[in-house]
């Protein structure tokens, strides 16, 4: 079943990269979430994945929470890079890894962010502009967003403001959260907990 699923993921990674030009930072960078990115000793990655999966997947409760909105956009493109590389998932359907790297894409053009930026770039930029926000300091949140990997902050807030029901955010992290589930499931069966282990 495993090989059914690599040789299908292999068939969509061929098909994007036919059509879409890679990016200038390697995809397999380590990537890492803040220290705040989860109350207590709470697991950043676990998350990361069902926070993603509730905002993208209802985008309202986001509406007028543009510091929300910035940690959503950093989980994903955190997300991107670590599901489809992390030692930790190598149990998950691959295509959710690939599935979340357009998620990228589609994200980081709505928002305005660079394609070519580094992920862990964006990363640190958005949770430090979502803490920005949340003090209600608007002007920080701009000069923090900053090219070159915002090239226009002033519209990327505006557009964290207002984010509209992005289809394959919505569906890769929905995926991602199914999978989180099912390998919990599984390693439960087998003693192993609710997915523990990884880098984060």
């Amino acid at each position: 079943m495993r090989a059914l699923r690599l040789c299908a993921a292999a068939a969509l990674l061929a098909g994007l990269a036919a059509c879409t030009p890679g990016p200038s930072y390697s995809p397999r960078d380590n990537v890492a979430l803040p220290p705040d990115s989860v109350q207590g000793a709470g697991d950043p990655t676990r998350s990361a994945i069902l926070n993603a999966a509730y905002a993208f997947g209802t985008p309202s409760s986001l509406a007028g929470r543009p510091a929300e909105a910035a940690v959503a956009v950093a989980q994903l493109d955190y997300l991107a890079s670590e599901i489809p590389f992390g030692p930790r998932w190598r149990e998950f359907d691959p295509t959710v890894g690939l599935l979340l790297q357009r998620a990228r894409q589609e994200v980081r053009n709505y928002v305005g962010v660079s394609q070519d930026a580094a992920p862990q770039v964006v990363i640190d930029s958005f949770y430090t502009a979502s803490r920005a926000l949340r003090a209600n300091d608007t002007a920080a949140a701009e000069r923090i967003l900053a090219p070159p990997v915002v090239p226009n902050a002033r519209q990327a807030l505006g557009h964290l403001t207002a984010m509209p029901l992005l289809p394959i955010a919505n569906q890769a992290t929905a995926r991602a959260a199914q999978e989180l589930d099912r390998v919990g499931r599984i390693d439960g069966r087998r003693g192993g907990g609710n997915g523990g282990g990884g880098r984060n």
